[in-house]
């Protein structure tokens, strides 16, 4: 006998939706979402759809109705809870508008709970596209399976950063100058990792750094780092450490 399909098959479209989602729902979707979904991947009634509201997990919806620039969804059941990713934030000077797309999705990617931008004394970029970086976020989390998307953080500049910095929360301080491998640092959640601009840290942002008791100082190999590499490789070293690829 035939094996039995795969339902919903793998390429099922997923989207993060605005309105909550339950067991008999029925959303609209409008907008670019429903653009994409009409347009390009030519969604019709009957179509499967892999759903999430970043509350209560991801469900199957079914196209029940469509029109030219929105459709219909209904809510047939939840496939997935909503995930409890590790507590993990991403302090990060930003940078240039194509790297810093790199960091966002690759850190969604990786699991990251909260995008923090923070503002040094050399930091070229001083201002972000809070709409465009949400943009990013959700689409990483539909193209890599996350149930829930990572807050973004408005800027912030390091001294204030610093000065309201949570005590129980290690800020692991990527430096170029030093420091400890990710393996010897007794650092689980909740933690953070700061890495700086092009250029680095200024040595009055080190000293205020090393001042602080949360910091901790993070080697990174022996290597020069760009600011958006040294985002990811130390995300992906402390997921391997304390988060949740250990298994």
């Amino acid at each position: 006998m035939p094996a039995t399909p795969a339902w919903p098959p793998a390429s099922t479209p997923r989207l993060f939706v605005d309105t909550p989602l339950a067991d008999g729902a029925a959303p609209v979707i409008d907008g670019p979402a429903a653009h994409y979904l009409l347009n390009v991947m030519r969604a019709k009634v009957g179509d499967p759809l892999l759903l999430c509201d970043n509350v209560s997990g991801e469900w199957l919806g079914i196209v029940s109705d469509t029109a030219k620039r929105a459709l219909t969804v209904t809510i047939e059941r939840r496939t997935r809870p909503l995930e409890v990713v590790p507590d993990l934030w991403l302090c990060f000077a930003p940078v240039k508008k194509a790297r810093l797309d790199w960091i966002v999705e690759k850190a969604t990617e990786l699991g990251i709970a909260r995008l923090l931008p923070v503002i040094t004394e050399r930091t070229i970029v001083d201002r972000i596209n809070r709409e465009r970086i949400e943009a990013q976020i959700v689409e990483a989390c539909e193209q890599c399976g996350r149930t829930a998307r990572p807050t973004l953080a408005d800027p912030v500049k390091l001294p204030r950063l610093l000065t309201d910095w949570p005590a129980e929360r290690a800020l692991l301080f990527a430096d170029e100058d030093g420091g400890a491998p990710m393996a010897t640092l007794a650092a689980p959640a909740p933690a953070a990792i700061l890495t700086g601009p092009e250029g680095g840290f200024t040595p009055r942002e080190r000293d205020l750094l090393l001042a602080a008791p949360a910091v901790r100082r993070l080697a990174l190999g022996p290597r020069i780092l760009r600011a958006e590499t040294a985002a990811i490789a130390a995300t992906a070293l402390w997921m391997a450490q304390h988060g949740d690829w250990r298994g």
